[in-house]
């Protein structure tokens, strides 16, 4: 049985859905492989390395769809690699199922196509196939250092014979998987670190990698329904918004770069940067927006591009921070995806794979069942 590797649009993505470390390991597992020409070499994986790896390297995406039962890409397939696609075949990837135009194409073609994002995240078998969690982690470091670069100071405080420079003063929004590397890379940098988050829970994690927690006063009912649900469904009143906008503002107002890292799937990020608070920023000061390829967590942010306004604060549209990391996403990410391809095999004794490899489809299956977005025919996403 083949795996294709598709290559993605190298203008916006320059990691590979598979490495060749991971093209080893599934040959072990009794897969081939068949790689698109070039497909690696903007994260530094040249054909050679697949071909040593045990990989055959096909000229076109559609001889790679051609030859594969199962399809391997980092987003969404090309509108034209989809032409080629038949029935029974398996597309695996961060396919951004939500706004996924294509998903009625896979059914109609009769693939099965599973999109990484939505792996239950609580679930103890599932945590090494998380892709979100090993691209944000990356991404969060990423961010701080794109910070300092567009910073026109340092982070750290030091002592001179000219006089003292005060360390930077860092706030960070939304403190997730890519919040809180965010946080313990400027800490390790040498800033001052704040942080802000909807779930009361986080200011734990905050305050064990050395950030002050921005305290958003709570009624006790709140809460209760904040911890009860670990924030992520819970719904604020009207009052707790209004009074995190104001700590929030302040604190901004005060800051030297602010990350914000806020995203929602299936919806657009949620606005917490507005311009009234843009405008009360210092010049010179830097807001990286992780969330500019969704919708923007910062108004104003445009994705991929950097922006100063007419006060002097520059904005980083941020879409795409792991793609900037290419070689160590592209290798983490390859190793979520072979995790979970093993989930696909036919358990071991079964008479089917003690003689041939072959593929245990299984809707029912906790993981499976909820990373299939199209099988059989049919589009299984529930809409938001």
């Amino acid at each position: 049985m083949k795996i294709g590797v598709i290559s993605a649009n190298i203008e916006s993505e320059s990691r590979v859905a598979l490495t060749p470390d991971a093209v080893k390991k599934l040959r072990k597992l009794g897969f081939e492989v068949v790689i698109q020409l070039g497909a690696g070499q903007a994260a530094y994986y040249a054909d050679e390395l697949y071909r040593a790896a045990g990989a055959d390297i096909a000229n076109s995406s559609s001889e790679v769809i051609k030859q594969s039962r199962i399809i391997t890409t980092v987003d969404d397939l090309p509108a034209e690699a989809t032409d080629h696609l038949s029935s029974g075949q398996i597309v695996i990837g961060m396919l951004d199922p939500y706004r996924n135009t294509q998903l009625d194409t896979y059914a109609a073609k009769g693939a099965t196509a599973f999109a990484m994002e939505l792996l239950p995240r609580t679930l103890s078998r599932a945590q090494n196939m998380d892709v979100l969690s090993s691209q944000a982690n990356l991404a969060g470091y990423k961010a701080v250092l794109l910070a300092a670069n567009e910073y026109s100071r340092p982070f750290p405080m030091f002592m001179t014979s000219a006089g003292t420079v005060k360390p930077a003063k860092v706030v960070i929004l939304g403190v997730g998987v890519a919040g809180l590397q965010a946080i313990a890379t400027a800490k390790r940098l040498g800033a001052v670190v704040e942080a802000s988050d909807l779930r009361p829970a986080a200011k734990e994690q905050v305050e064990s990698l050395g950030g002050k927690w921005l305290d958003v006063p709570m009624s006790e009912d709140e809460a209760q329904k904040a911890k009860a649900t670990g924030g992520y469904a819970w719904t604020p009143s009207e009052q707790y918004i209004k009074d995190q906008a104001a700590v929030v503002d302040k604190a901004l107002s005060n800051a030297d770069i602010v990350i914000t890292t806020a995203q929602i799937p299936g919806r657009n990020a949620p606005r917490l940067v507005h311009a009234a608070t843009l405008a009360k920023m210092k010049a010179g000061s830097v807001l990286i927006d992780m969330a500019a390829g969704t919708g923007g967590n910062v108004e104003g942010s445009v994705p991929n591009d950097t922006i100063t306004t007419e006060n002097g604060v520059r904005i980083v549209g941020a879409a795409n921070i792991p793609s900037m990391l290419a070689a160590q996403s592209s290798d983490l990410y390859a190793n979520n995806l072979v995790n979970f391809i093993t989930t696909l095999i036919a358990p071991a004794g079964d008479e089917a794979a003690a003689n041939d490899l072959s593929l245990n489809l299984d809707m029912e299956d906790e993981i499976q069942g909820a990373l299939a977005v199209t099988h059989d025919g049919q589009v299984r996403l529930a809409k938001r």
